[in-house]
């Protein structure tokens, strides 16, 4: 991956897309090979990688005892967000997902959708040079998931990438100049999406590749 890529990571359930991520972003080790964030190394200097990354899990379990702007102003600390700046950062980025009022209930009574959008303002707040998703458009309304996208590519045109696994994949064939089939555990196709399309839909790559025996 590169800046200014949006990179899907497509695969079937148990596929081993969200362990892929999980070692992507330094929750699980992993024996072999080598994952670089902005040329450092996760394996060898993990807390640095974080600092230039965000993820998102598919299900954010998030502090339900905090209100909204008390979560928001601990990711903000996290980071070493000035206060003025993080105050800008907040107000514009809660205003985009339409959460503004609700920053000072508590968390335990946002709705699914509302912790949603909560967890993406913590990720955005820091602006990261690698924001890594899984499943991020689940549990999203129509509106919040254009708002979404809109972001996403806001932080590719200022040289950050992004990398998500989605089982949606006209959205991913819209979104991504870049995308990945694993199966079983092992990739097996990746590249431009051009490359990978060649004339044909995501959707119908995806369903030859699973189909045959390429990986098993």
């Amino acid at each position: 991956m590169e800046a200014g890529d949006i990179y899907g990571f497509i695969g079937h359930n148990g596929a081993g897309k969200t362990t892929t991520i999980k070692c992507v972003v330094g929750i699980h080790e992993f024996d072999n090979g080598e994952i670089t964030v902005n040329g450092v190394s996760v394996k060898d200097d993990p807390l640095k990688c974080k600092s230039m990354l965000a993820y998102i899990p598919d299900n954010p379990d998030l502090y339900e005892y905090l209100t909204g702007i008390q979560y928001l102003n601990f990711m903000a600390d996290i980071f070493e967000i000035p206060q003025e700046e993080r105050q800008r950062r907040i107000q514009k980025e809660a205003d985009d997902f339409e959460i503004t009022s609700a920053l000072g209930d508590l968390i335990s009574s946002y709705s699914h959708g509302m912790k949603q959008k909560l967890a993406i303002i913590g990720a955005l707040i820091h602006k990261p040079k690698l924001l890594v998703l899984d499943e991020p458009f689940v549990g999203l309304d129509p509106k919040a998931a254009v708002m979404l996208k809109n972001k996403m590519h806001e932080l590719c045109d200022e040289g950050a990438a992004i990398f998500f696994s989605t089982h949606v994949l006209d959205v991913a064939e819209k979104l991504c100049n870049k995308a990945a089939i694993i199966k079983n555990g092992k990739l097996v196709v990746a590249g431009t999406m051009e490359e990978l399309t060649n004339g044909e839909s995501l959707e119908d790559v995806f369903m030859e590749v699973v189909s045959d025996g390429k990986a098993d």
